[in-house]
């Protein structure tokens, strides 16, 4: 997994007018067009199922659906729609300026890829072709992407309410874990592969950022808790001040210096009273001085 989010990073950085600059503008002006034009269409086939992706359509030469099905907006009302285009433009433009048109162009299209290889398992499996309209996987993996990048940056929920990024990533999460579950409970588990391969893309790009994560907790999860004791710990870097700015020291039993006697090791004495500094020879064998001692 490093080594693939390496050679993205590295081609990336080798190409980087690589792909489709602005690209969320477009997408989220297709997406404004394919809902006036389904809203105002009458009879026949809408504008949606022309541009869906199934593996049908696609098997029978309509390639153009590998990447139509992108430009199909999720939303039900003109409000939802205004609200989830001004959202994802503004989440894709900011990946876009972090990232460059490169790396953000690559994200895109991974995260359609994979949606696209999810489909095309499930749709093997259970012998139906399964469409896919618009690209809400995709969607929240960028939304995912700028949660991690930026977890503080706060939104309106409902115009009033400021919520941070992250708490809405969470919530997100939670509601996919619980789409993955009914799935599994409903007992057509291979459907969850869908949602599952769409997020791949977001695991590629943040795996070393995931890595790093997962083994700082094991870190602290395996490190004993210590007990400082601010007295002892005060008089050792007391200690040690004094004995790094002092150039001078005396053996307190026999009263050679470091000076007289520089091949001799001077060293203090933790459980003497003050600081009381003593050669090599007498570091081990001294009597102990006390607070009545001069």
């Amino acid at each position: 997994m490093n080594k693939l989010n390496r050679a993205i990073d590295r081609f990336c950085i080798l190409h980087p007018h690589f792909g489709v600059p602005n690209l969320m503008l477009y997408i989220v002006i297709c997406n404004v067009g394919v809902y006036l034009l389904d809203m105002f269409s009458t009879g026949g086939a809408s504008l949606s199922s022309l541009l869906c992706f199934t593996t049908s359509a696609v098997a029978q030469g309509q390639v153009w659906r590998l990447v139509t099905f992108a430009l199909i907006p999720d939303a039900r009302g003109p409000l939802q729609l205004l609200i989830s285009c001004y959202f994802y433009y503004w989440i894709g433009t900011s990946l876009e300026r972090q990232w460059g048109t490169a790396k953000f162009f690559c994200y895109y299209l991974g995260g359609m890829l994979f949606t696209l290889l999810g489909t095309t398992i499930v749709s093997i499996m259970t012998g139906f072709p399964i469409p896919v309209y618009g690209a809400g996987y995709v969607n929240f993996a960028m939304f995912l992407a700028f949660a991690a990048l930026w977890p503080d940056a706060q939104v309106l929920l409902f115009f009033i309410i400021p919520i941070k990024i992250k708490y809405l990533a969470y919530l997100d999460l939670a509601f996919f874990a619980w789409s993955i579950f009914g799935y599994i409970s409903a007992g057509v588990w291979f459907y969850s592969i869908i949602p599952v391969m769409a997020l791949l893309n977001f695991v590629i790009f943040f795996w070393p950022e995931m890595q790093r994560l997962l083994n700082i907790k094991k870190v602290q999860a395996g490190r004993p808790a210590r007990t400082v004791h601010f007295r002892s710990s005060a008089a050792g870097v007391k200690r040690e001040a004094r004995q790094a700015n002092s150039g001078l020291r005396k053996c307190a039993v026999c009263g050679r210096t470091n000076q007289t006697n520089p091949e001799l090791d001077f060293r203090y004495c933790s459980r003497c009273a003050g600081y009381r500094c003593f050669c090599s020879d007498h570091i081990f064998s001294h009597v102990h001085f006390t607070d009545d001692q001069p």
